[in-house]
């Protein structure tokens, strides 16, 4: 099986901890920021790449996540991180701070 050498399970826990957002709302979250009033994107390429890529890996099973996949799991987990403190509350940020987290699947103000 080379999935071990793809996604441990550390990186495949820690990826769905930091992925607070399910499929759903983060697919609702994109198509409601890529809406304006002049236009609004296909429903699959709302958002920009890195949350359409998040979009992908929610939907795979563990079996068939690529190389890629885990490189992005990687720094959606690494960003994520960086946000909150050594506590591991989310560090305080305004509304763009939320949405940009948001943007990769993480609600810092939904609870754990």
């Amino acid at each position: 099986m080379a999935v071990s050498g793809k996604v441990s399970d550390e990186l495949w826990d820690e990826f769905h901890k930091a992925v607070n957002m399910t499929s759903r709302e983060l697919q609702e979250w994109l198509s409601t920021q890529a809406a304006d009033e002049e236009s609004e994107e296909v429903p699959d390429r709302a958002g920009g790449p890195r949350g359409r890529r998040v979009l992908e890996i929610l939907g795979k099973r563990r079996t068939d996540l690529t190389d890629d996949d885990a490189e992005v799991m990687s720094r959606v987990c690494e960003i994520v991180r960086s946000q909150h403190g050594p506590d591991g509350e989310p560090t305080a940020g305004g509304t763009d701070w939320r949405h940009g987290l948001m943007d990769i699947g993480h609600d810092p103000l939904k609870p754990s």
